[in-house]
């Protein structure tokens, strides 16, 4: 691309920002011209106002900037990626949609909006039809779309393979969750050293309903959640980064597993959300060994975009079970979010300045 489109990150302090900033740099789309944060860091520096938690330096380009504030005319961009907390996420994210600028949020603010995509373009680019609904109804130029719950993402991806290949019903699950999910500073260490937490506030709630709208279908203009019923129990675990989401899964066919396995493993995206600079390849690895996927070993498979299945083997109550892995803050948050964008440009809802 000759001309990088200039973007902004919102909220580009935290967990989730740091993580925007260390997937953009060198992205051959986009290009960063302006971080913002909260207004005791405006004016400040980005090097010396934040907390730099990430193993990979602080790009250069990133430690020299300007924090500015989170609003469309001091940033004068067509397209933010929003790390905003949620209480803030409503009123600042829809600011900028009004102004005409395209929002890729990796806050819940807008996931229960029934004209905002839950965009996973691995297995729902077609939700892209709402945007149109969206802007008629809120009468805005720009746009909102959202990534899932870190959690419901490569549990989402799964399913939806499967769905399409042979039908799912039911669906029983309990997640492994990282510690970098809870943000920095996160979990205190006394509650997660040599501990599993068997709660995570809102978590279960989340899970048990996001799937359904990713996985809904348009029908006369409006998004129609899928029948699926899922039971989800959430833990805390003493992980760094990944997700792991262990299931027991009720399918209308009753496939062996070595079906289920090449239903995943050969499955290809969208032609529309293939070949973009962030397209999970492959979107599913399929782990044949007794003991993985494993955080610490495939968290980082497609640079930590692609999700990671394993121990795909009869149910003795539902059908099939099996151990999905993705990875918390790459493909289930900042990552996530840039894919979303890039499938923007694709389909031409962000377009290249000349």
């Amino acid at each position: 691309m000759k001309n990088k489109i200039p973007v902004a990150v919102i909220a580009a302090t935290g967990a989730v920002g740091q993580r925007f900033i260390n997937l953009l740099d060198g992205h051959p789309w986009f290009k960063v011209v302006a971080l913002t944060g909260s207004e005791r860091r405006e004016g400040q520096k980005y090097g010396e106002s934040v907390h730099w938690i990430l193993s990979d330096p602080m790009p250069d380009w990133a430690a020299d900037m300007q924090i500015k504030p989170s609003r469309p005319k001091a940033l004068d961009v067509p397209l933010v990626f929003s790390a905003l907390p949620r209480q803030y996420a409503t009123e600042i994210e829809a600011t900028f949609a009004r102004a005409g600028v395209a929002v890729c949020s990796n806050a819940g603010a807008y996931r229960t909006d029934p004209l905002v995509p839950i965009l996973v373009p691995e297995i729902n680019s077609h939700q892209l039809e709402l945007i149109a609904l969206q802007r008629q109804a809120k009468g805005w130029d720009g746009l909102i779309a959202t990534n899932s719950n870190c959690t419901s993402t490569g549990l989402t991806i799964s399913l939806k393979i499967l769905d399409d290949a042979f039908g799912v019903k039911r669906v029983f699950a309990t997640s492994l969750q990282a510690i970098s999910g809870a943000g920095y500073p996160g979990v205190a260490s006394l509650d997660m050293i040599d501990n599993i937490v068997p709660n995570i506030s809102g978590e279960e709630e989340k899970v048990q309903w996001e799937p359904r709208k990713m996985m809904g279908m348009i029908e006369n203009g409006e998004l129609k959640l899928h029948p699926l019923q899922l039971s989800v129990h959430t833990n805390r675990v003493p992980v760094s980064d990944g997700h792991t989401v262990c299931m027991s899964i009720e399918l209308d066919n009753k496939p062996k597993p070595e079906d289920v396995a090449h239903a995943l493993a050969s499955y290809l995206p969208p032609e529309i959300a293939r070949d973009l600079p962030f397209t999970p390849s492959p979107v599913v690895k399929v782990r044949t060994e007794d003991d993985r996927p494993q955080p610490r070993l495939d968290r980082m498979t497609g640079g930590g975009m692609t999700t990671v299945v394993g121990r795909i083997r009869p149910d003795p109550i539902f059908d099939i079970k099996m151990v999905v892995l993705s990875h918390n803050t790459i493909r289930g948050a900042a990552g996530g979010s840039i894919y979303n964008a890039e499938l923007f440009v694709k389909t031409g809802l962000v377009r290249i300045q000349d």
